[in-house]
């Protein structure tokens, strides 16, 4: 019997290079965004397929602000479009999905549409579908020691383990494999903390044309690496 590759349980991704991808086709960035929003819902049906359970992208960062804005404004458009186009499916095929970022800087409309989104796939079982938006790193660790404090936790009591419980991710585990596709060697303050011992895959493919193919090479990969969580001894990908 042909042995089953590792897949990792918790994979996340930096969809990176849509705008680049329009560029090259003489079309505005928003049609690169759109096209990335189709290769997302694709993505997603194969990554449960694969058996992975959780699947956490970065859509928007606290840093994207800084772009046109004519480009924000459309992105924020393109998240409504997306949901009222891609939710009722995503929802029959059983994804939950959860939101993580600063929800007090985004209009009230979003605010409803990602709302609806949790709300109506809230008891789902399938792929947990994380989606970033207006989040970064820096501001996710900063608000969970916020809220540990908050909530009385003395410095005695702050520790990994109880820090974590306080996270915008503390619904999954920690990543076992990041993806950023676009050619781009950072992690652009994409889960800090969580990203500590996750395994990486650096793919020069622009986000709209990451297909099945670029997944399962990107998990190969995967599958053939020994992790290490600072032991000596390293531990066969999982």
């Amino acid at each position: 019997m042909q042995a089953v590759a590792a897949v990792p349980r918790h994979l996340a991704i930096v969809m990176d290079g849509n705008g680049r991808w329009a560029k090259k086709r003489h079309l505005p960035r928003f049609f690169g965004h759109k096209a990335g929003v189709d290769t997302l819902v694709k993505l997603i049906n194969s990554c449960q397929t694969r058996g992975i359970e959780h699947l956490t992208v970065y859509a928007f960062s606290s840093e994207n602000w800084r772009r046109p804005e004519d480009e924000v404004s459309g992105l924020m458009g393109l998240v409504i479009v997306a949901v009222t186009k891609y939710l009722t499916k995503l929802a029959r095929d059983g994804v939950r999905i959860v939101i993580i970022g600063d929800r007090d800087t985004v209009s009230d409309r979003l605010k409803r549409a990602w709302n609806e989104a949790e709300a109506l796939t809230r008891n789902n079982t399938g792929l947990t579908l994380s989606v970033a938006f207006n989040y970064g790193g820096r501001w996710d660790i900063v608000r969970a020691c916020q809220r540990a404090v908050a909530d009385g936790l003395d410095a005695s009591q702050i520790n990994e383990t109880s820090l974590s419980s306080y996270l915008a991710t503390a619904h999954a585990p920690d990543p076992d494999l990041l993806i950023r596709t676009g050619g781009e060697l950072r992690i652009s303050n994409f889960l800090l903390w969580q990203l500590a011992y996750t395994e990486m895959v650096f793919s020069d493919c622009l986000w709209p044309d990451f297909d099945e193919a670029a997944l399962d090479a990107a998990l190969a990969a995967y599958a053939g690496r020994e992790r290490r969580f600072g032991d000596v001894a390293p531990v066969a990908a999982r």
